[in-house]
């Protein structure tokens, strides 16, 4: 028999976070560092949603120049920071990200791709296919060149989100699913309802990846976040065979794509405990969990053509996940004018692990009275969360990435 604890009431946090996977956790650490209280609220464990199925990949080497890139240069900076600050087992990794071209055709368009990176500050290396394997010894034949881009990097997502979840000093309610937004006669936020408590709290913070739409309907607004699912390959141990996070340029075209059909383009990575990760496909199928055996298909069939030596490796497990798709490919940050109290911190689609630490930096300063370009230098606007309604004007953007 299921037990309902009564509804209790405790002291009233500065904000209360819904979703403890790395994105809320970021923001319940940054607002902790900036000195307000904080509760985060989560009907399951700590990254068990998209950041628990995520490969822990914070790269700058797939974003063009624009806002999300901007947010993923500064969250580069911040994880290095954090790699310092938090315990080891997040396993950050200052590998560096190798993207590889077929053929002359796909290389002269990297090359475009990468100067205009560069002028937007990304470091990026152009290495010709005969220098290759002097980066990553076990990749296939007759590839026309690449680009190296030292400041891509790796965390174990899961551990990362539990450390910084910890660090936050957050009061922290696992496995209570928020059933209500409380807002005053006014319209605005005065907290959130749960089975168990309510938390009465003057802003609460839509965290929850997802199912941020769905929060966002509880308070009486809309946020078009759709799931997109991926799935992943895991290999048995192996020694360091891949020593990058190599993948083949197409990848970058299916990030920005807004098809809703299968797309698969391999993302393969050691880890440090010896497994090989293989990803990454996207589709737009609801939140159908059954497994597509093309989807794995496709990835094992690419990562053997990148890698020729995991052609006879076994794969021991796949898992899959669901990305929060927003239709313009950026994450919603900030407060939502149409209901005061309201932040929004989800819509990151793939990239949610590496933009963490500036969506948490950029929502510490919302919660906190900061103004102008918000989180050193990175200007808010691009993310706010109202930008899809169809009442806000000439500032709402589509498919514009």
């Amino acid at each position: 028999m299921r037990h309902t604890a009564a509804v209790s009431k405790s002291q009233s946090p500065d904000a209360v976070i819904i979703g403890a996977g790395v994105v809320g956790a970021a923001c319940a650490y940054f607002a902790g560092r900036a000195g307000l209280s904080i509760a985060v609220v989560d009907r399951g464990p700590v990254a068990g949603g998209t950041t628990g199925a995520g490969e822990g990949n914070l790269l700058v080497s797939d974003k063009e120049p624009g806002p999300e890139l901007d947010l993923a240069l500064l969250s580069a900076r911040l994880w290095r920071d954090l790699s310092a600050l938090l315990p080891p087992d997040i396993e950050y990794e200052a590998k560096g990200g190798l993207v590889v071209a077929p053929d002359p055709t796909a290389l002269k368009a990297l090359r475009a791709f990468a100067e205009g990176q560069r002028a937007a500050g990304v470091e990026a290396d152009e290495v010709p296919g005969g220098g290759l394997r002097a980066l990553e010894p076990h990749l296939a034949d007759a590839l026309a060149g690449g680009f190296h881009y030292p400041q891509d990097s790796q965390v174990q997502p899961a551990r990362a989100a539990a450390r910084l979840l910890a660090a936050s000093g957050a009061a922290v309610h696992l496995g209570e699913e928020v059933t209500g937004i409380l807002r005053t006669p006014s319209g605005a936020v005065r907290g959130v309802r749960t089975a168990r408590r309510e938390l009465a709290a003057p802003a609460v913070v839509n965290a929850a990846g997802t199912w941020g739409g769905a929060v966002a309907a509880l308070a009486g607004t809309e946020l078009p976040v759709r799931p997109r699912r991926g799935f992943v390959l895991v290999t048995e141990p192996l020694p360091r065979v891949v020593r990058h996070k190599v993948y083949a340029a197409d990848y970058i075209a299916d990030v920005a794509s807004g098809s809703a059909a299968l797309q698969s383009s391999a993302v393969v990575e050691g880890t440090p405990a010896g497994p090989v990760l293989i990803g990454a496909t996207r589709e737009r199928v609801g939140f159908d969990r059954s497994l597509s055996t093309e989807a794995l298909r496709r990835l094992a069939v690419q990562a053997a053509a990148l890698f020729p030596v995991l052609a006879d490796v076994r794969v021991l497990r796949a898992y899959h996940g669901f990305r929060p798709y927003l239709p313009d490919h950026l994450p919603a940050i900030g407060p939502d004018p149409r209901v005061p109290g309201l932040l929004h911190a989800c819509g990151h689609e793939g990239a949610g692990i590496g933009l963490a630490p500036a969506t948490g930096l950029l929502i510490a300063a919302a919660l906190t009275g900061g103004a102008g370009e918000g989180a050193e230098g990175v200007d808010p606007a691009p993310f706010r969360p109202e930008r899809f309604d169809h009442t806000s004007g000439p500032g709402r953007r589509e498919n514009t990435r």
